[in-house]
């Protein structure tokens, strides 16, 4: 049995806020039911690739899952345990709202088998939910937690963003204070992003507001630092803290180069070589690819689901298997948001040279620096190189192209 998390993409949302360009739809909740009957078809059309796999997670990202149907989740979540086998005690999380995510609903979910939940609580400060769109109270988070560990779900988190434009770092800091108090298990703070093609991006173009000063939102993440160190909670990848035993089984598949199955309009999925055998007509590697992504077309294709000469599901848009070059890129990427780093022989089992080879003058240069420490068993970032993250890794790929002759 390889082990297998698979992602579950929910892309309703009551509001789509200003900021996210992820694969959300504002306004299409009729279409509920018949995307939950979509989900099963795909799930169905990935049979031969669950049957060799022991599941370590599920998670149900979005959009907005905790306005899903618990019952359709309880379905979903049936018809992978059907088909895998699913690992006792894997994790099963779903991203939730403050407020809209309450008492018996909760309740319903953790008899489905959902043992985790993330609130996108974003602030505490309420001019500051209205500028990010939110429609929830900074009283809601409390009440919404509370209720989480009430209906007896036993890891509870929370989400927040800092950077914000007119966020000072007090208040940053009052947000983070309020957070803690709470007592949540897990905790992921962001950095605001203004990203191309969203509502804010125009806002910004159009000088209704700026982007904030990168050095005031980099004194934010290291307050973050200290003060949830403060708190007892572990700092084990860039944006996300855990108390012990708590973090995100799930995520962690993505940053150590595990096989994820990805379900639902506009998911993104990875399969390596042991699963790539069971998908008939794939070579061999490692395969990514990508989802239909508006639901209504995804459920008018699964409707009549086929599975394509290549071995997958006519869901899926496109996919490519990853070259040398993207294939140790996207492995360093991922392995340095690890706190703890990496140990340079799981490079070289992975990929049949020695991290010098690849990226030596790189990692050489960012050591110097200060950004990276890097001893015979272990490479990880510094504080002051998880805040240049991005640009190292940019770096690092434009070194591997020089490499190859670009």
């Amino acid at each position: 049995m390889i082990p297998l998390a698979v992602y579950v993409h929910i892309p309703f949302c009551t509001v789509k806020c200003g900021y996210c360009d992820f694969n959300t739809y504002a306004g299409l909740d009729p279409l509920k039911p018949a995307y939950a009957a979509a989900l099963l078809r795909e799930i169905d059309a990935w049979s031969p690739a669950l049957a060799r796999s022991r599941v370590t997670s599920i998670s149900f990202g979005g959009g907005t899952p905790g306005e899903f149907p618990a019952e359709a989740i309880a379905a979903t979540i049936e018809a992978i345990a059907a088909r895998a086998v699913l690992q006792p005690g894997a994790e099963i999380s779903i991203e939730a709202n403050p407020g809209t995510t309450m008492g018996g609903y909760l309740r319903d979910l953790h008899r489905a088998g959902v043992n985790r939940v993330s609130f996108g609580a974003q602030s505490f400060d309420a001019e500051e939910l209205r500028f990010l769109d939110r429609i929830h109270s900074p009283e809601a988070i409390g009440a919404s937690l509370e209720a989480a560990r009430d209906a007896g779900i036993p890891s509870v988190g929370l989400d927040l963003i800092y950077g914000l434009p007119a966020q000072t770092v007090a208040a940053w800091e009052r947000s983070l204070a309020r957070a803690i108090a709470l007592r949540p298990d897990h905790l992921s703070c962001y950095c605001l992003t203004v990203e191309e093609g969203t509502p804010l991006a125009a806002r910004v173009a159009s000088h209704q507001t700026f982007e904030a000063d990168p050095d005031v939102a980099a004194e934010m993440y290291e307050l973050a630092e200290e003060r949830l160190g403060e708190a007892g909670f572990e700092h084990y990848e860039i944006s996300n803290w855990a108390r012990p035993n708590h973090e995100s089984r799930h995520n962690l598949a993505y940053w150590t180069d595990r096989d994820y199955l990805g379900i639902g309009a506009g998911a993104h999925g990875y399969l390596g070589p042991a699963l790539l055998a069971a998908v008939e007509g794939v070579a061999a590697g490692q395969l990514r690819y990508e989802n239909i992504a508006h639901p209504r077309a995804y459920i008018q294709e699964a409707g009549a689901i086929q599975v394509s000469p290549a071995g997958l599901p006519s869901t899926v848009t496109s996919h490519y298997l990853p070259g040398g070059t993207m294939a140790i890129s996207d492995w360093l990427e991922t392995a340095l948001r690890l706190v703890e780093g990496f140990d340079p022989g799981a490079f070289r089992a992975r990929f049949g040279c020695d991290l010098g080879a690849a990226v030596g003058p790189v990692m050489a240069d960012a050591a110097s620096a200060g950004l990276l420490e890097a001893t015979p068993g272990r490479v990880r970032l510094t504080p002051r190189g998880r805040l240049l993250h991005g640009e190292l890794c940019a770096r690092l790929l434009a070194h591997l192209w020089a490499a190859e002759g670009r």
